[in-house]
């Protein structure tokens, strides 16, 4: 992971590097709930304030004012396409090869891109399980140079080790539901024991987790003088994780780029830790869909 630099008033977000090589920057935009209308300015604002990497998806609804905002600010070509991350990801009621294929030309055509630098199975649904079949389409596509890695969202270690039985590939990233209570630490261990790494959505639990512990994030915050949001998201920076925080605030979208300038002590950051519990804030990844 390469050191935060500041260049003029937007700070270079540290990389992380994939197994496959490719490096993506630590720290992503996320797109979800936000209306195709407005999501234009929200990813200008993003680009604006510094951000390099858009976690969109086709199930968000939203790709066609992504690509408009892509458009609009010279990031979908040329040279400034290259300090670009942009995910997109699958829906699940398009899952299958055939479907799989189709589904990307729409996306990627809607995003306004030549290529995307991440494709990914939205959600593994075991009830109706096609992710060997749709993942060699996956394959394809990166084959062909339109996709340049592969990822999955919300598999269970025992979903990605039907991946690799049925197509001898391990996902780069499996982005998860992960926050101080909601610490999935078996499925943590298991990416980081097969080279995947991890990439967290819900990074504050939707906001819940500013008033973990009791006061607890809130201390921590407090004696750094940042917000609780940052006292959290400094946690999962120092703990190697890819975290796309959404907002569509400006003022917010700039503060949680702002964790640099400051570290947990090993004393908070094990208070964090410890607050890991039993319930989720999103959807169970055996029985949803988001088709």
């Amino acid at each position: 992971m390469s050191a935060e630099e500041t260049v003029g008033s937007v700070t270079k977000i540290p990389d992380i590097t994939l197994s496959d090589g490719n490096k993506i920057p630590q720290i992503g935009l996320g797109m979800l709930r936000i209306d195709d209308d407005e999501v234009t300015d929200v990813v200008k604002s993003g680009l604006e304030v510094g951000y390099r990497h858009i976690d969109a998806a086709a199930g968000y609804n939203n790709e066609p004012g992504v690509g408009r905002a892509l458009t609009e600010t010279g990031f979908n070509t040329g040279e400034q396409r290259k300090t670009l991350w942009v995910t997109t990801k699958l829906k699940d009621s398009e899952q299958g090869y055939d479907n799989a294929l189709k589904a990307f030309d729409r996306q990627i055509n809607d995003l306004r891109l030549d290529y995307i630098d991440m494709y990914m199975l939205h959600w593994p649904t075991p009830f109706n399980w096609r992710s060997g079949e749709t993942w060699k389409a996956l394959v394809k596509l990166r084959d062909e140079g339109r996709v340049r890695t592969l990822g999955v969202c919300n598999f269970l270690p025992e979903h990605l080790e039907r991946l690799h039985q049925e197509t001898g590939e391990w996902p780069t990233i499996n982005q998860i539901e992960l926050h101080p209570t909601w610490q999935q630490r078996e499925v943590v261990d298991f990416c980081r024991e097969h080279g995947i790494a991890v990439e967290a959505y819900s990074p504050i639990a939707r906001g819940a987790d500013l008033d973990a512990g009791d006061g607890t994030i809130a201390r921590i915050a407090q004696a750094h003088g940042i917000s609780p949001a940052q006292a959290i998201l400094r946690w999962h920076i120092e703990n190697g994780t890819i975290i796309i925080p959404k907002s569509v605030h400006t003022v917010r979208q700039r503060e949680n780029l702002d964790l640099f300038g400051f570290s947990l002590n090993p004393a908070e950051h094990a208070e964090i830790d410890a607050l890991d519990g039993p319930t989720r804030a999103g959807h169970d990844p055996m029985t949803f869909t988001y088709a």
